[in-house]
């Protein structure tokens, strides 16, 4: 499943990416201000993120067919149901899909359920998505995502997984809008399609996200509008990715929903990353032996740049990033956080 990735851009930076790899933009949501989506290295579901899709009307693309549906979306004609010339728009919705015929707003638990969408409970008529995959199809953006490998029996190791190209990840998705009864106001929400997973990331998952190009003809053809009916075509779509990834052990700390660092995207063994153990001792070894030395010299007693370092150094996020802490996995986000002297699990996402 995806459980958790990472967007840190504004909608004006992916607005542009879009652009150079010919997906043009017509609409976006500001950068900041009330309905913008959120910026975060550890994206979780709840969270608005940025969805692009076709300039359709509320109620998708195609032919009104659900008389029910004239309460809750726009029954305006969009340019693509006209038959007009293609645009398409970003959108602030929210991780967790909640169909346009639910009455009351959902709890954290039941969105949690609507977060992925599988492939192959595409494959066959009817169930929850049939109006969404007709209709509503749009493209997830992110940077990455992560996944957990299990590491030991009551312990597991975050990993994120990213394009080698260094090209924004477009996952397949579909998106949906509905007014609660006692709410005037409309909600957009989203699910990410997954499948199995390629043969870079078995030894993680079983499953990733469906990763459609930028630009390419298949992400085309998933967004178009003109097709508002399901085929074995756009089933054909949904399959692992063929392309080349970057998965590299994390900071264990984006387990815990809330948590947010531009480190969690960087190589645990990296120089870049200021945690990582090896730079620890190696900053320990330095400071040892300036003491010797400083030692040497003034063998009196120590001076106060002397102190002034050692102080530094217990107090910097180096040493206390090794503190061991409890970790939540979005599932478990809603449950209070059980304390624990000794190291333990670190949930699946």
């Amino acid at each position: 499943m995806c459980g958790r990735y990472a967007l840190s851009l504004r909608p004006s930076q992916v607005r542009q990416m879009l652009a150079e790899q010919d997906m043009p933009v017509d609409e976006a949501p500001e950068d900041e201000g009330p309905g913008a989506p959120r910026q975060s290295y550890n994206f979780a579901p709840g969270y608005h993120g940025v969805v692009y899709r076709a300039n359709t009307s509320d109620r998708g693309a195609g032919p009104q067919r659900d008389p029910s549906a004239a309460n809750t979306e726009d029954s305006s004609t969009a340019t693509a149901d006209a038959g007009d010339s293609v645009t398409y728009k970003l959108q602030s919705m929210k991780w967790g899909l909640v169909p346009f015929w639910t009455k009351r707003n959902p709890d954290y638990g039941t969105i949690m359920r609507s977060i992925n969408c599988r492939d192959d409970s595409l494959s066959t008529p009817g169930g929850m998505w049939a109006t969404m995959k007709a209709r509503k199809r749009c493209v997830v953006i992110a940077q990455g995502f992560y996944e957990w490998l299990k590491t030991g029996p009551r312990d597991k190791l975050p990993h994120y997984v990213k394009r080698k190209d260094g090209q924004l990840m477009c996952f397949a998705g579909l998106w949906d809008c509905v007014q609660f009864e006692d709410s005037g106001d409309k909600t957009y929400t989203y699910a990410i399609i997954t499948t199995d997973s390629n043969k870079q990331l078995k030894f993680l998952h079983n499953r990733m996200p469906v990763i459609l190009d930028p630009g390419s003809d298949a992400l085309r053809t998933w967004l178009d509008p003109k097709r508002h009916e399901w085929s074995r075509d756009l089933q054909s779509l949904l399959k692992p990715f063929d392309g080349e990834l970057d998965i590299y052990p994390v900071s264990k700390d984006v387990g815990k929903v809330g948590n947010n660092s531009p480190s969690f995207i960087i190589p645990l063994d990296s120089k870049e990353n200021k945690s990582n153990i090896a730079n620890f001792f190696a900053n320990a070894s330095k400071a040892s032996a300036h003491r010797t030395r400083a030692g040497k010299s003034a063998p009196q007693g120590k001076d106060e740049a002397d102190e002034k370092e050692v102080s530094d150094e217990s107090s910097s996020p180096v040493k206390s990033s090794l503190v061991k802490r409890d970790i939540t996995d979005a599932d478990d986000s809603a449950a209070p956080p059980r304390k624990r002297a000794n190291k333990g699990p670190l949930n699946s996402v």
